[in-house]
């Protein structure tokens, strides 16, 4: 019988993120919920070695959190003049020459960026609250499940700043533009059955059902070989940079990788 996760241990346990393996499936746990998972730089420091530290095996890579929030946003002690400690604090950011303040933001973002690699497919297991970074983090993922009681929105605007941890280009991708907009600039909360009709959610179940309704789906994904669904991918995430006819062209390419591979003859 193969070793469960469990049995191995993480490979990665810090500043409230826990990264497990099982073979071909990775879970990355939010792991602080007396704080609802607030998020931090060093919380998005430890989501960025995640990516690094996950094995070629991995196809597969879920997103969750513990307690009842996904994750409330941002830890607010950030947002106070003394900030964390050991962090900069919005007032030093402020502060910050441009170059250097570009440079700060870009490493936060780096905890966001790697769930889309076109090698493994993110699916984000979402309950409760995820509010502003928490909603940005699910929209960093590929798909994402939802329980009935998630409450999605995006406060950042309300708040005098814009969401600048990658969520504007998926959100517009999947919602749109106007009603992106309206998202974030009013700052409401997105239940369950205006997730899933808008395309923001692929699916939404009872809070008792999200853990099984994730295995469920990671199987499927995992149904498929791994070079057409890393091809697939590839296809579907460029496809709204391409034109019709850059898309028919990237198609023919990309089947032809697949079937010289299928017969042998690949490079």
């Amino acid at each position: 019988m193969a070793s469960s996760a469990q049995d191995l241990g993480p490979v990665l346990d810090k500043d409230g993120v826990r990264l497990t393996v099982d073979d071909a499936i990775a879970t990355v746990t939010l792991t602080n919920p007396a704080k609802r998972n607030a998020q931090s730089p060093a919380l998005w420091r430890a989501l960025t070695e995640a990516g690094r530290l996950l094995p070629g095996s991995v196809r597969v890579v879920v997103l969750r959190g513990e307690g009842k929030s996904f994750s409330a946003g941002l830890d607010r002690q950030m947002l106070t003049p003394e900030g964390i400690e050991g962090e900069p604090s919005f007032l030093d950011l402020a502060r910050s020459a441009e170059a250097g303040l570009d440079a700060t933001i870009a490493e936060y973002q780096e905890a966001f960026t790697w769930w889309r690699r076109n090698d493994i497919v993110s699916v984000a297991a979402v309950q409760g609250h995820a509010i502003g970074a928490g909603f940005q983090l699910a929209l960093a993922c590929d798909l994402r499940v939802v329980a009935d009681d998630v409450q999605f929105a995006m406060r950042e605007t309300s708040l005098g700043l814009v969401p600048d941890l990658t969520g504007t280009h998926p959100l517009v991708g999947l919602v749109g533009y106007a009603r992106a907009l309206e998202i974030c600039v009013t700052g409401r909360f997105v239940a369950a059955e205006e997730a899933v009709n808008t395309g923001l959610a692929n699916l939404a179940v009872p809070a008792a059902e999200l853990d099984a309704a994730v295995r469920d789906l990671a199987a499927a994904l995992l149904a498929a070989p791994r070079d057409a669904v890393i091809e697939t991918k590839a296809l579907l995430r460029g496809a709204q940079e391409r034109t019709y006819e850059e898309q028919r062209a990237a198609e023919r390419a990309a089947q032809g990788r697949r079937l010289r591979d299928l017969a042998g003859l690949g490079e």
